[in-house]
């Protein structure tokens, strides 16, 4: 086993939080997932696989929020028909496929797969379905996106407030823009090495690739796209507060700031799925601004709708050499992707993929047995489509779910809430534009485990029950309680 620098941070990190207040242990947890590239450590014995920092500081966080709360709140965000009930039913589903398919079904089909090569590294070859150490490092992300969900659930129900998350996504924004900046920097000045202590995992790194003479920013990610994919989900949670008057000026500029990064990172994911949250965010606030009392920016949006091709028309007829160089970047990024070379790899594995799916009678090859390069096959070809049905209950019960706890404070929760489903809709866009694994990081988990945790039961007639598992007897079971400020 072979120990980062950021390894050693993250455990003294954590073994902190441990005597310190909960909300720290969440605010490390959250901005912790920015580092998508930093390895805590490598485990030599499954040929090199890296240990991330958010899943190395996963442990300290979910033990640390047991010690405050047991498993009473942890066990009620699984229970069903709770949103969590599905997660749940789908991990142990891809647990038991990650195990059994790949010896069942061995050699039936070929797979697209990570083989690790030597001195660290990895590529990705098409071999004969059979068990990898790909089972299971996909089985243990598996786990603990289930484990994030589960106890970020418990810790804010237990807080009974979405406060604390809104104030700790506007700072990884920021964050997330320092080290956008700090990578154009030092790529322009020769200093791209001073990234190499957040830059230890074992994957390709594309970090010093330019387009049309803009640096491809990367910042803490192995590559651009990885960057934009991230960084979307930013955008759709900050640019939704803005439009819900949360905190105006600070998410504005934000959002606008993450808008321009996420523009200059040429990522043809990034922009496709920035297109989908344009869409639903367009479309929520046309929805809300119309009635008596209106919601968001009804000007904005209509200016949006009116101006905008405005502007384009006043451009065309102005600046056409502009348009016409706006127009051979497009191109380039988006219109000739598929026939490129990196296109044509990436349809090769959809299709080894769908065939894989078709060759296992739709069961699929078991979790970490296929790669692909669109999250919808990535699920048909690992969990099949019993695995792919639960996943999308599991999303569904989250994005039209009915938040709202009562008391004071509700209107800006339920505003934080929406601006959560806005993130994940990020999430699975650029998933489903580009994903090539199960795991959709830990950031998605976050954000659902902070919907679900304000979806309030009503009883009657048609309407939910949800089993809420008893706190411990030595819990009091006001919000906030004096263990969970400590």
């Amino acid at each position: 086993m072979n120990i980062e620098l950021l390894g050693i941070v993250t455990m003294v990190l954590g073994v902190t939080v441990l005597f310190a207040p909960i909300r720290r242990a969440f605010s490390i947890m959250v901005l912790s997932t920015l580092f998508g590239a930093a390895a805590a450590f490598s485990l030599s014995g499954l040929g090199g696989a890296s240990v991330l920092v958010p899943s190395l500081f996963l442990v300290f966080y979910s033990l640390r929020l047991f010690m405050a709360f047991g498993e009473g709140p942890v066990l009620a965000a699984v229970a069903a028909p709770r949103a969590g009930f599905w997660l749940l039913l789908l991990t142990v589903y891809a647990l038991v496929t990650a195990v059994f398919f790949p010896r069942l079904l061995e050699g039936m089909t070929e797979t697209m797969v990570v083989q690790r090569i030597a001195a660290g590294r990895s590529a990705i070859s098409m071999v004969p379905l059979a068990p990898s150490t790909n089972n299971i490092t996909q089985a243990v992300y598996a786990l603990g996106g289930l484990v994030c969900f589960a106890f970020t659930f418990a810790y804010l129900r237990r807080v009974g407030s979405l406060a604390h998350l809104a104030s700790v996504v506007l700072v990884l924004g920021a964050a997330n823009l320092a080290f956008a900046l700090f990578d154009v920097v030092t790529h322009y000045s020769g200093t791209a090495y001073l990234f190499d202590y957040v830059r230890t995992a074992n994957y390709a790194l594309l970090t010093g690739a330019e387009k049309a003479g803009f640096k491809r920013i990367s910042g803490t990610f192995p590559e651009a796209s990885a960057f934009a994919g991230y960084t979307v989900v930013l955008f759709a949670f900050i640019a939704s507060l803005w439009l819900d008057r949360v905190r105006s000026w600070t998410s504005g500029t934000l959002a606008g700031l993450l808008l321009v990064v996420l523009l200059l990172a040429t990522s043809t994911t990034g922009l496709v799925a920035l297109a989908a949250v344009v869409l639903f965010l367009g479309l929520r606030s046309a929805q809300g601004s119309v009635g008596r009392k209106p919601v968001g920016r009804p000007v904005f949006l209509a200016g949006a709708v009116f101006g905008l091709p405005l502007i384009i028309l006043t451009t065309i007829l102005l600046m056409p050499e502009a348009v016409e160089r706006i127009m051979d970047f497009l191109d380039e990024i988006l219109f000739s992707k598929l026939e490129s070379q990196s296109g044509r790899e990436r349809f090769m594995w959809n299709a080894v993929a769908y065939q894989a799916f078709l060759d296992t009678w739709g069961l699929g090859a078991g979790l970490g047995s296929a790669r692909a390069s669109s999250y919808l096959l990535v699920l048909l070809s690992n969990v099949g489509l019993l695995g792919t049905v639960i996943f999308f209950i599991f999303f569904g019960s989250i994005l039209f779910s009915r938040v709202g706890r009562g008391g004071a404070g509700q209107d800006v929760d339920d505003k934080i809430a929406r601006a959560a489903k806005a993130g994940l809709v990020a999430g699975l866009a650029e998933a489903l534009v580009s994903g090539t694994v199960y795991d959709l990081g830990l950031m998605f988990y976050l954000l659902a485990g902070a919907v679900a945790a304000m979806h309030m039961p009503v009883s009657g007639v048609g309407r939910t029950w949800v089993l809420e598992v008893p706190f411990r007897k030595h819990e009091a079971p006001t919000i906030p309680s004096t263990r969970a400020s400590h």
